[in-house]
């Protein structure tokens, strides 16, 4: 059958097949707009236009992805390329926005699926649309076949920022296989000249900025480990042209909202055209799809900004605290947790001990650690049993919580829901309830397995148990932690060709455990956690307060850390705590001060064994933490400028916070080791209100002699200050308040 008779047919029976009307009209929204002449669809937001339309094939094809566009000028009407050679035809060379594997297609699909009669041919249609307020709806059809994919596009009006993913549903008699299935596909203009951005690391080194020329072919980012994972990060940033400040030029960025095994594909084609498809990770990936069954993908999002890297992560930031967090994005308490005083030795009156010293420096809450619950005295044993030890806890921890609200502070808790020790009542009684394929080795990391969140029983477990913990203790903040990758990812359960499903299955359950907890506890707030960064995405961000950048606490290493990690994720979740010197990771001595000026960028928490602390430390702690509560909604909800990077070997790192108001600004500067007597480098603030007076003050530190106490924003960012700084890992920090 000829694919003109293919479309003829498909034309035929659409009106019928779908719940949606066969239309080109529909109601513009202030965002959204069709041109029913053209047939080319607009969005519209925050100095922003993405544009694609219906081609003379009845596919989707991108038009436009940047600054925006004057309402008055009309886009051209969507036609597809004409052919290079026999080798690259129309169905190759023309840009599409959600293309199936099939026909002339030798790029990356956003969907590649198998027919039950081994046909693996899909070639999508546009069916329909509809527009409700700040969301598209446009229904496609394979030509033949009765298979549907369901377009979503919700746009942010505050930032641009839109929202791309897929509904997959089979309306045939018989099963599909789904084998790679993404969320969007972005397209940019035509060049040569692009540079892509994206954070790769390893466990205690994450979020490392990568930059690199994109040259044709492919370059991709995942992870196979069933987690977001350490080694990639799914966010990305592509600029054009070459820049020396971050703060100008064109870049078009993304961040893919899952917490699974993920892909995003960075391909320049064979007309030097650059696209961006992620979803899930096709890899060991399959989805049987019965009929009348649907997939949904992740969201994928995408922004642009024309002003450099640094306006595209303070889009990214006010984007994840406006529309992603899962509650107000009320300041961060500053916390303490117990882990490296006491590890897993916690008792009620140790950790009492550690209460009073943590509440005389004005924390707010205070966390327990591992170690608490089952036969929990190392980590060979316990999780999975999550009741609390009684020779630790002879009376439960109500006693232990009393004491800390007393103390003028809230409680947290540690837990690990989603693992199992084999030294378990847990496992000695369901050793089916982990990821493993029938008779083969159970690989154990630290000790540990993984419990298969993707059976129901399982999710009911974890779920009933976390209820039962905060149902009966006054717990309002959990951190959740998750120390492993999956190894044997087999789901015996359920037939071999649905074993496959278990990489969404189980995400989809850790979601719905965490949704269902947040709704019967509104008040609590949890914190991701995954051996550091690990799983740290907007899917997870979807249902957490705050995350775990990286087990590294070096405060040296965390300027880069949290460097890279602010390109994607805004500081009001990054938790940042003061620890002991010399640290564990580099043997490396820096003074408290140091220590607490490099947390103070972040969401501040402290994990130092107080117990060890001299009086002295106890008053800088208590000086430094105040003047962090001065400061706390500027860092984290204000605008991040990164002044000075500490990549490539930088021997002074500068970042600044300044409210959305304009009215304060933090600054904190940070040397490696001076040399030759020379002056540390003149200070240029950003983002202030040219025209407004402020006062500078300092949190820690000096200015140069000759510094105003107060001028103009136009003053501090022209003119600059000079901070006074010699030695080796010196900081100062200060504070800049509208007069």
């Amino acid at each position: 059958m000829t694919r003109s008779l293919h479309r003829s047919l498909h034309s035929l029976v659409l009106a019928s097949l779908l719940a949606l009307p066969l239309s080109l009209t529909a109601q513009d929204s202030n965002t959204i707009h069709f041109d029913a002449a053209t047939k080319v669809f607009r969005i519209d937001a925050a100095g922003t236009t993405y544009a694609f339309g219906v081609n003379n094939v009845d596919e989707l094809q991108p038009l436009f992805w940047g600054r925006s566009i004057a309402a008055t000028d009309s886009l051209p009407a969507a036609h597809t390329l004409p052919e290079v050679a026999s080798f690259d035809g129309p169905g190759t060379v023309t840009q599409g926005e959600y293309k199936g594997w099939g026909g002339q297609l030798y790029l990356e699909p956003a969907l590649k699926v198998t027919f039950p009669d081994g046909n693996r041919d899909l070639v999508l249609h546009y069916v329909s649309h509809h527009i409700e307020g700040d969301t598209l709806t446009i229904v496609t059809k394979d030509i033949e076949r009765d298979l549907f994919v369901e377009l979503r596009y919700t746009v942010d009006p505050a930032t641009g920022i839109l929202g791309r993913s897929a509904i997959i549903t089979n309306k045939a008699t018989a099963p599909v296989m789904i084998e790679q299935a993404a969320a969007a596909t972005w397209n940019l203009p035509r060049g040569t000249n692009y540079t892509l951005n994206y954070l790769t690391g390893r466990w205690a080194g994450e979020d490392q900025l990568q930059q690199q020329l994109i040259r044709p072919g492919e370059t991709v980012l995942q992870s196979t480990r069933g987690s977001t994972g350490h080694q990639n990060n799914p966010w990305f940033a592509i600029e054009r042209g070459p820049s020396t400040d971050e703060d100008t030029g064109d870049v078009w960025f993304g961040a893919l909202a899952w917490s699974g095994s993920w892909r995003i594909t960075v391909e320049q084609d064979q007309l030097q055209q650059v696209r961006v498809t992620g979803g899930f990770n096709p890899f060991d990936f399959s989805y049987k799809l019965a009929p009348s069954q649907s997939l949904e993908t992740p969201v994928f999002y995408g922004g642009y900004s024309d002003h450099g890297l640094g306006g595209a992560s303070r889009l990214l930031h006010r984007f994840e605290l406006t529309k992603i967090l899962p509650q107000s994005p009320n300041p961060r308490p500053v916390l303490y947790n117990s882990w490296e005083a006491t590890t897993f030795h916690v008792d009620e009156a140790g950790q009492e001990a550690l209460a009073e010293k943590a509440a005389s420096i004005g924390i707010e809450r205070f966390v327990m650690d591992d170690g608490w619950f089952g036969q929990r005295k190392d980590d060979h044993a316990g999780l999975g049993d999550w009741y609390v030890n009684p020779q630790k806890f002879p009376h439960g921890l109500k006693p232990l919580i009393d004491k800390v609200h007393s103390l003028g502070m809230d409680f947290g808790l540690w837990v690990e829901p989603e693992m199992v020790n084999p030294d378990s009542d847990l496992y000695r009684k369901h050793p089916d309830w982990v990821l493993n394929f029938t008779g083969r080795p159970r690989t154990q990391e630290r000790n540990q397995l993984v419990l298969n969140l993707a059976r129901p029983d399982v999710r009911d477990y974890v779920f009933h148990f976390l209820d039962d913990l905060l149902a009966h203790n006054d717990i309002a903040f959990l951190k959740w932690d998750y120390n492993r990758n999956w190894t044997e990812p087999g789901w015996p359960a359920v037939a071999p060709d649905e074993q496959k499903k278990v990489y969404v299955a189980y995400t989809r359950n850790l979601y719905s455990i965490l949704h269902d907890l947040r709704a019967k506890y509104p008040k609590l707030e949890i914190e991701s956690c995954s051996g550091g960064g690990g799983r740290v995405d907007l899917g997870i961000m979807h249902y957490t307060d705050e995350v775990w950048p990286s087990d590294n606490t070096d405060p040296f290493d965390r300027l880069s850390i949290q460097d890279g990690f602010t390109y994607a994720y805004t500081p009001g979740v990054m938790m940042a705590w003061v620890t002991d010197s010399p640290g564990w990771a580099n043997n490396r001595t820096t003074s408290v001060t140091y220590r607490f000026l490099s947390s103070m960028q972040g969401s501040l928490g402290v994990g130092a064994n107080l117990n060890k602390w001299t009086p002295e430390d106890f008053a800088t702690a208590k000086d430094l933490i105040a003047a962090y509560k001065g400061i706390r909604e500027t860092v984290q909800h204000g605008s991040l400028y990164r002044l000075v990077s500490p990549r490539n070997g930088s021997e002074t790192s500068v970042t600044e916070s300044v409210s959305l108001d304009k009215k304060q600004a933090a600054l904190f500067t940070f040397l490696h080791s001076s040399t030759m007597n020379y002056p540390y480098p003149r200070v240029f603030l950003r983002g202030l209100n040219p025209n407004t007076s402020y006062r500078v003050t300092s949190i820690s530190g000096k200015l140069a002699t000759d510094t105003p106490t107060t001028a103009t924003g136009s003053y501090w960012m022209s003119h600059g200050l000079d901070v006074e700084l010699k030695g080796d890992f010196q900081a100062a920090a200060f504070r800049f308040d509208a007069q």
